[in-house]
């Protein structure tokens, strides 16, 4: 019997996948970085394909690498590697990547020759995002060169892409001057000789509400696992939370009034009352923000969490309602049950919907599904707890109580 689990509903983000696909005539690429948002990128990826995407993308080269050792063949890229990064393991996987500098063109060109193969690229753009890809005044010199090398055969510009800095906002200025900076590199790219089949810069918001951004790829990730990147018009997208957090509680005990709860007593009883220990912390990605805030479900009603996080435990103040030891705390799913969700407790800690569910699936927790055809099952093999954060494989291997001190200056560390 697990302790504490978060359990993903595969069939949710097979249909969140199908429903962002029939809003557009784009391929999909769902994103599956930094293990499927907590979700397992395995098991992620492979309902996000029975779904409808074309495509699948990740932050880093290892990530790729797993997709292909898992059996993946479908299109693939990689956006984000540094120098030393196994380039040629990547080229030989088939993996696209993302190219943004002269000298990152440099060292890919001399991977490729090295392998004796032509390497898949998407040159990025720097609309405005202030990150990766080429500037403006970067990106001519930058297109030129991989002209070069698209005819000296060692690159296949494939693609050209950029990223949204505000399209969580849909009609905030920066989005419509992004997708003019787009437009206008682009025609610089074509004057070059190039013209790549894939553009894309939509994300999960701008997949949802722009459509004069898909282009011919669009790149949800959040949305797929049911989020909305959006929180305020969530109930427009129609969209289900995959992942639900949950554990049993491990102590029940009787206290009197006036005392204090777990590390700095921030937190003390108003009255005689029944606490419960739940068995996660921040060890396990709860954040230690969700002291004396975060609200948790336990024995038919919703509590805030009493007192600080600790790295392996958290309390509840139950008041006089019966709990015993064994009984279900949900932190967060999908609210069916009147549960709180994901975004309650990015509310709660005053981050994103995005670090709730990330955090808490890299953790100790186990893991659990609910696979395509409705069955619960454990934790796929392909995906071991030990081997989430693996790197790739090598060539070849394709309330009611006081709150006394709500601020802490150690939260944040």
């Amino acid at each position: 019997m697990w302790q504490a689990e978060i359990q993903v509903d595969l069939r949710a983000i097979r249909d969140n996948v199908a429903t962002l696909a029939s809003g557009t005539s784009a391929q999909v690429m769902a994103v599956v970085k930094a293990d499927g948002y907590g979700h397992g990128m395995i098991p992620a990826a492979r309902a996000a394909l029975a779904g409808g995407a074309g495509w699948l993308g990740t932050a880093t080269i290892p990530e790729a690498l797993a997709l292909r050792a898992a059996g993946f063949t479908e299109p693939a890229l990689s956006w984000l590697w540094t120098p030393g990064s196994p380039l040629a393991e990547a080229i030989v996987a088939g993996i696209d990547l993302s190219l943004g500098s002269l000298d990152q063109l440099a060292e890919l060109v001399a991977a490729a020759r090295a392998e004796g193969r032509t390497a898949r690229v998407h040159l990025k753009i720097d609309t405005g995002l202030a990150r990766g890809g080429a500037t403006m005044s970067e990106w001519p010199a930058l297109v030129e060169a991989a002209a070069k090398a698209q005819a000296d055969g060692d690159l296949d510009v494939v693609g050209a892409w950029s990223h949204f800095a505000h399209a969580d906002g849909p009609t905030h200025e920066t989005t419509d001057l992004q997708l003019q900076t787009f437009d206008e590199a682009l025609a610089i790219a074509a004057r070059a000789g190039l013209d790549p089949a894939y553009r894309h810069i939509a994300n999960s918001a701008a997949t949802l509400t722009r459509p004069d951004a898909h282009f011919d790829i669009v790149r949800p990730g959040i949305a797929s696992y049911g989020l909305s990147p959006i929180p305020e018009r969530a109930a427009e997208f129609n969209l289900r939370p995959a992942m639900t957090a949950r554990a049993r509680v491990a102590v029940v005990k009787r206290v009197g009034a006036g005392q204090g709860v777990s590390y700095g007593h921030t937190y003390t009883t108003a009255a005689p009352t029944t606490l419960a220990v739940v068995p996660l912390g921040y060890g396990d990605g709860v954040p230690r923000h969700a002291s004396n805030t975060a609200p948790v479900r336990l024995a038919g009603g919703v509590r805030r969490i009493a007192g600080r996080v600790c790295m392996d435990q958290f309390v509840l103040d139950c008041g006089d309602d019966p709990v015993a030891v064994g009984d279900v705390a949900t932190l967060f799913g999908p609210g069916d049950a009147g549960e709180p969700t994901a975004d309650d407790w990015a509310a709660a800690v005053d981050t994103i919907n995005y670090e709730i569910v990330t955090r808490i699936g890299s953790g100790r927790i186990d893991r659990s599904y609910v696979d395509l055809s409705g069955r619960e099952t454990p934790e796929p093999e392909a995906a071991p707890k030990a081997a989430r954060h693996a790197a790739g494989p090598s060539r070849g291997s394709a309330t009611a109580g006081h709150v006394t001190d709500p601020s802490d200056p150690e939260a944040g560390r």
